[in-house]
């Protein structure tokens, strides 16, 4: 008997994980591999973004560059380890959202691609 839980979760089948570096040569490495490994569809890069934070008791502010990560809800976890072997930070930003709706068309490459 498949619960509503397990209904709405298999409905979650898309997911976009944000995650920043310190630059573009870090995302380009990161982007590069996770999509050569098929962890993800597609990365985009977005340079230039600038994070306020409070790190080791501190106010901080930094030039970052920001991965938009579009892959399946069932690859979150690999690859969230992917990243944090292959990421400068000690805590990384990782944060998966899930997709609700989109592009069919679009949707069913992910699932091509990553596959």
């Amino acid at each position: 008997m498949t619960t509503e839980y397990q209904e709405y979760e298999e409905e979650l089948r898309y997911s976009v994980l944000f995650c920043t570096t310190k630059d573009e040569a870090e995302a380009q490495k990161i982007a590069r591999d996770l999509v050569e490994g098929r962890l993800a569809a597609c990365v985009s890069m977005v340079k230039g973004v600038v994070s306020v934070f409070t790190w080791k008791g501190a106010l901080d502010e930094a030039k970052e560059c920001l991965l938009i990560i579009k892959s399946r809800t069932d690859l979150i976890e690999p690859l969230i380890q992917r990243i944090k072997s292959l990421h400068s930070y000690d805590v990384p930003e990782i944060i998966a959202l899930p997709v609700t709706d989109g592009n069919s068309a679009y949707l069913d490459w992910i699932e091509e691609v990553t596959g």
